[in-house]
């Protein structure tokens, strides 16, 4: 630029543009005032799940199912979706409501207890306390409560006091897969949630699901085969394999297909370690909803749990 230029942008008091790249802005937001941010220990862990990424998947799975897998025909819970579609198209405001502080607190400890069970520590509510900004430690129970449904829902284990004195806890899978649902060892992460959510489709489906309808559904939940994802890893290895071999699911061909496709059951450890109740009732937490609002498969459910009491009985 020459010098009478710049002399003139001096004295208007201009800033001069900087250079495209140098003075680009971080793509990541600074954290609001009060939040906690997390350790430098497990920082691959917080980085992968970052906050608000269980949300997200949360809502993925529920709007995914609603679409395509016969989820709650109820009018409520169609007024419910569209509102969370219209709500995100909206101007985002730069005020953060105390409900958005208690949902990425929650996030945080999410990342928390996901990287202490990781580590085989105990899970301390001490420890949990010293993440919260101290204006938000009267919230813990909701905190704790928002935590522990997105831990349920997107990994499929629960977390369980331990020690009501000391006030510790324990994550506990909601199937009995190997190593507490954590197939894959290098990633340290539950695989059970994704696992219920695949039986849940196959129950709605009527007890069987193409193929083609457990990948339209894993899309939406941006779960893609042959593309490793940050919590499941390669999905068509884990699902074809890894759940087959264990038992978990059945994968086969559909008989006198030609071309030949293929489809999804549930295998013999799903009948003996989960229930189609227990399904429903884990679909229902994702939509926020009740069990019965799945009316087409809440009746057989019903059956299946009495059949069940018979032969216990017997």
């Amino acid at each position: 630029m020459p010098l009478r230029q710049r002399k003139k942008l001096k004295a208007s008091g201009r800033p001069q543009a900087k250079d495209e790249t140098s003075g680009r802005q971080s793509a990541q937001a600074p954290a609001a005032e009060g939040e906690s941010q997390p350790s430098s220990s497990g920082v691959t862990t917080r980085r992968k799940v970052a906050a608000g990424s269980c949300d997200a998947l949360k809502q993925q799975g529920a709007a995914s199912t609603t679409a395509s897998i016969d989820a709650p025909g109820t009018s409520s819970s169609k007024r419910a979706i569209k509102r969370k579609q219209s709500s995100s198209q909206a101007p985002v405001s730069t005020v953060r409501s105390p409900r958005d502080a208690l949902t990425n607190i929650a996030g945080t400890l999410v990342q928390f207890i996901m990287h202490t069970s990781k580590k085989k520590k105990p899970i301390m509510k001490a420890d949990m306390l010293k993440i919260i900004p101290k204006k938000y430690q009267k919230d813990f129970l909701e905190i704790l409560k928002r935590a522990t449904c997105n831990i349920e829902v997107v990994f499929g284990v629960d977390l369980k006091e331990v020690d009501s004195t000391e006030h510790s806890y324990t994550l506990v899978s909601k199937m009995n897969l190997p190593n507490n649902g954590v197939l894959n060892r290098s990633r340290g992460l539950p695989q059970t949630g994704l696992l219920m959510n695949i039986l849940a489709v196959i129950f709605l489906k009527g007890n069987s699901a193409s193929e083609e309808t457990i990948w339209e559904f894993l899309n939406k939940m941006k779960v893609f085969a042959g593309k490793r994802h940050f919590l499941f890893g390669e999905p068509r290895k884990l699902i074809t394999k890894d759940f087959v071999k264990l038992k978990y699911l059945e994968y086969r061909q559909v008989p006198n297909s030609d071309p030949a496709c293929y489809e999804f059951l549930w295998g013999p450890r799903a009948y003996a370690e989960t229930s189609k109740m227990k399904v429903l009732e884990f679909l229902a937490k994702i939509h926020n909803t009740v069990p019965s609002a799945f009316s087409t498969r809440y009746e057989e459910a019903l059956r299946d749990e009495r059949e069940r009491a018979e032969a216990s009985d017997t």
